[in-house]
């Protein structure tokens, strides 16, 4: 959301204005302090920014993803699972952007290849 609203020269403080929140609680959503943002809301932002189609789609998408303390249920799974989440839990705040894609990018492959 920040990279869209920033291309378009536009300020938080006018998107809060617009629709009616606080400016903190866009810098919250930005930065990932804070969790999920409803439906309307986010079909709001995406009439302010102007989105249609693809655009608006990919940020429904993102936000239904935004939750800054997610969590994952490993306790039915097997050890490898357990370890996987365990290890992630432990060292996510050490990876940079480019590890965290590389790693996505994996999972994605992996997933893509079950559906088959």
């Amino acid at each position: 959301m920040r990279a869209l609203r920033a291309s378009r020269g536009l300020t938080q403080q006018q998107q809060a204005d617009q629709l009616g929140v606080s400016k903190a609680y866009i810098s919250a959503l930005e930065t990932g302090a804070r969790g999920r943002p409803s439906a309307p809301f986010v079909d709001q932002i995406c009439v302010w920014l102007g989105l249609i189609w693809d655009d608006a789609e990919e940020l429904k998408a993102l936000a239904v993803l935004s939750h800054p303390k997610p969590t994952i249920d490993a306790s039915h799974t097997h050890a490898a699972a357990v370890e996987l989440a365990n290890l992630m839990a432990t060292h996510i705040d050490s990876l940079d952007e480019p590890a965290c894609r590389r790693l996505m990018d994996a999972l994605q492959d992996e997933l893509h290849q079950r559906v088959r």
